[in-house]
């Protein structure tokens, strides 16, 4: 049976926000945390085994997180099941509110270690560590972000494979591994999902992710497949105000947040994460207005937060 967690008590439709690497960090996420909210937030994706080696610490920076963030989740990858077990067992230890598998990143280095998506082709040891993951974290509920497929849609039979397993939830990025996101996502595909898992009279919540760009696309999609909810990622680039629909009409306001966003950055990661990572918010940050390429120009030769509020300070006079 699946353990649901605080998923049993959340409103349908759950929008989430999707987990990017060297994206949405500690500092991005209590940014979107006080400007918009999602329902569920994630974090970057951790290596299970980096997690349960010698070089522990220098990865724990990735499981930092606040109050003002819950409910949130911790994503891990990896491919062996007795490392999974034991990190689960860590993140019920660090108090998140729930744990997720990658099963669906592309990233050829981490395939190569037989995690991610390269999970979608041995269905048997996904499900091993779905359970392991599940036996390790305790009562938290454990779920699954992953691909309709590996090079082709095999919905009908990767999804029921994981389904035996009873995650709670199951993230669907609507494109195979081979497509990336270089084609539009397949929404047909979710419904179709929706349908398998009603079939098997599973608990399991389905979420659908792609092409969704703000919350207007994602009430629509979710009428659309019948999907629990739907998980935003590059949405919310430059826009931490995402899931609250709105957008401040001022300049003033959004370079306001940005240097927020900036100096916090600067606090939690300096020495440890290069400032080159903040610099491509900047992109989505500045963007829509006379001056604005310019702007970014001088923005992305940028090397601290106290250079990003000179040079915006000067955009002002």
């Amino acid at each position: 049976m699946a353990t649901l967690g605080f998923w049993a008590q959340m409103k349908k439709p759950i929008f989430v926000l999707a987990p990017m690497a060297d994206v949405t960090d500690a500092a991005f996420r209590r940014v979107i945390a006080k400007y918009g909210k999602p329902d569920v937030m994630w974090t970057e994706f951790v290596s299970a085994d980096g997690l349960q080696s010698v070089g522990r610490e220098k990865l724990m920076h990735h499981l930092a997180y606040t109050e003002g963030e819950r409910p949130i989740v911790a994503q891990i990858f990896g491919s062996h099941p007795e490392n999974i077990k034991k990190t689960a067992e860590l993140v019920a230890e660090l108090g998140f509110d729930g744990l997720d598998i990658n099963m669906g990143c592309p990233e050829k280095n981490i395939q190569k270690q037989g995690s991610c998506a390269a999970l979608i082709k041995t269905p048997k040891l996904a499900q091993e560590i779905i359970l392991a993951a599940k036996e390790g974290s305790g009562n938290l509920p454990v779920s699954v972000k992953t691909r309709i497929g590996y090079n082709k849609n095999e919905i009908d039979t990767w999804l029921p494979a994981l389904l035996e397993a009873e995650p709670a939830v199951i993230t669907l990025h609507a494109r195979t591994k081979k497509e990336m996101s270089l084609v539009p996502a397949r929404w047909d595909v979710i419904a179709h999902a929706v349908k398998i898992r009603d079939e098997m009279k599973s608990e399991t919540l389905i979420i659908g992710n792609g092409d969704v760009k703000n919350l207007e696309e994602a009430n629509k999609r979710v009428e659309e497949s019948g999907a629990d909810g739907v998980m935003i990622g590059r949405g919310i680039f430059g826009n931490p105000w995402l899931f609250a629909g709105t957008y401040p009409e001022s300049l003033e306001e959004r370079f306001r947040v940005m240097l927020e966003h900036t100096k916090l950055y600067e606090e939690l990661f300096h020495g440890t994460k290069p400032f080159a990572l903040m610099r491509k918010h900047y992109q989505a940050y500045v963007e829509g207005f006379p001056g604005a390429k310019e702007l970014r120009t001088k923005l992305m030769s940028t090397e601290s937060a106290s250079e990003v509020e000179k040079i915006v300070k000067e955009f002002f006079t």
